[in-house]
């Protein structure tokens, strides 16, 4: 599936996905531990934001989520009010250079075709100063697939599996700190990556 029809396919799903997923979780108490390592009153940006009642809305007043549906960006504006929002994509942010201390993408990069992975990392390493957090999910199997039926939809998935992503954050200038396992929106446990880009 080409970026076009994901984008679409995102459109068209947006608002069944945050009717059935839950807003709460432990995944949420993360951005805690991600904190943690942020100087106070921090510049923190959410990737893949959707509607914003997981992520963004836990985040410090005024953080910046972005997404490349306009559906769920619409819900986002209503759910959480301060935050910026932006639409754009992963491997070209609409974001300047060094200026977040903390980023979140929870859920988002695996629908990008992995061969983009790279460049999605190297986007946020680019957008984070240098001692940023990022905060994101972690693919424990190599896939990718078009889930037809997915939240009445369909969808695309796609990772190179755990021990390439690590490699890719490497790469891209990132120190893995710990890779906790949390709930996802759906109910199950997933396992996220906390690490600090170092250049």
């Amino acid at each position: 599936m080409d970026q076009s029809r994901c984008k679409q396919a995102w459109e068209d799903v947006s608002e069944t996905y945050a009717e059935q997923r839950d807003p709460d979780g432990s995944d949420a108490a993360l951005i805690d531990d991600m904190l943690d390592h942020c100087p106070s009153d921090p510049t923190v940006v959410d990737i893949g934001c959707g509607d914003g009642a997981r992520t963004l809305a836990n985040l410090p007043a005024g953080s910046v989520g972005v997404d490349f549906a306009r559906a769920g960006l619409s819900m986002a504006a209503e759910t959480v009010p301060d935050a910026g929002l932006l639409q754009g994509e992963m491997t070209t942010l609409p974001i300047t250079d060094d200026i977040a201390d903390g980023l979140t993408a929870y859920h988002a990069v695996f629908h990008v075709p992995r061969e983009q992975h790279p460049a999605v990392y190297r986007e946020f390493a680019r957008v984070l100063q240098s001692g940023g957090m990022l905060l994101c999910t972690l693919p424990g199997g190599r896939f990718e697939t078009t889930r037809r039926g997915w939240m009445g939809g369909s969808m695309f998935f796609s990772a190179p599996g755990r021990d390439q992503t690590l490699s890719q954050l490497e790469t891209a200038g990132f120190e893995v700190i710990e890779t906790p396992t949390a709930t996802d929106p759906l109910g199950s446990n997933t396992e996220f990556v906390l690490a600090e880009y170092t250049g």
